[in-house]
């Protein structure tokens, strides 16, 4: 697609908590899509985001509604709301049956409160511009709640 719109692009592989590689001030956007389930603890991200964004720079990211993750993930897969976990919710505190059963061989996933995302963001120095929620695929949840929460924040 890059290639097709004419766009030079430099991508790098490296953590969301350590953006050591890259200048203060290096972006004018810091796109972060619903990642944030991958890592344990989001201060490090929200302040080494609004470190690498200049002055006026906009950071907007997705993340999953906490509470999604009340819910038994197959039960979901059935149409059907069981809640079976407590939050904050970590895949890592599953028997390893459970944990193959509902992730297979996926990544561990950790849940995050609506402080740690958004209040994490206010916390690190930014201002935050624009909030939209939107349902959870076509899972049993969609019909109740909205899975997925966005946010857009500006860098005074």
């Amino acid at each position: 697609m890059a290639a097709r719109d004419g766009l030079s692009l430099q991508t790098a592989l490296g953590d969301m908590r350590d953006l050591g590689a890259f200048d203060d001030a290096a972006f004018d956007i810091v796109f972060n899509p619903v990642s944030t389930l991958f890592c344990p603890d989001l201060r490090p991200v929200w302040a080494e985001t609004f470190r690498v964004l200049r002055p006026g720079g906009t950071l907007m990211t997705g993340f999953m509604n906490p509470d999604v993750y009340l819910f038994d993930e197959v039960a979901l897969d059935a149409d059907e709301l069981v809640v079976r976990h407590r939050l904050p919710f970590s895949s890592l505190d599953l028997t390893p049956a459970d944990r193959e059963r509902a992730y297979g061989d996926g990544p561990i996933e950790y849940s995050h409160s609506l402080s740690a995302q958004i209040g994490g963001q206010l916390a690190a120095g930014f201002a935050l511009t624009h909030l939209v929620e939107a349902p959870h695929h076509a899972d049993a949840t969609s019909r109740h709640m909205s899975g997925y929460i966005a946010t857009r924040a500006i860098k005074p």
